[in-house]
């Protein structure tokens, strides 16, 4: 009887580890899950900040050609209606 009861108290001492363990493992999980949330928000904020900071070196890279195109072509165009003007004036 004395064996038996050795054994109740050592069964109900692991169910109650059991429940201890489960109940951290509950806890565990939960905070993994969170925290891939953050990484996948964050990751996903970083992507956009990526994005972000390309269009931005695009915008200015354009800009700064655009820019000298634009004049360059801006200026050929008032050279050749100048042409024009003074091909006609000399006419």
């Amino acid at each position: 009887m004395q064996q038996l009861d050795i054994l109740n108290i050592k069964l109900d001492a692991l169910l109650k580890k059991y429940a201890a363990l489960q109940a951290e493992n509950k806890s565990l999980k939960d905070t993994v899950a969170r925290q891939l949330q953050q990484i996948d928000t964050l990751n996903e904020k970083a992507g956009r900040l990526e994005e972000d900071r390309h269009v931005a070196d695009i915008g200015k890279v354009v800009a700064d050609n655009t820019d000298k195109a634009g004049v360059r072509k801006q200026i050929d165009s008032l050279i050749g209606e100048i042409d024009k003007i003074l091909i006609t004036l000399n006419d």
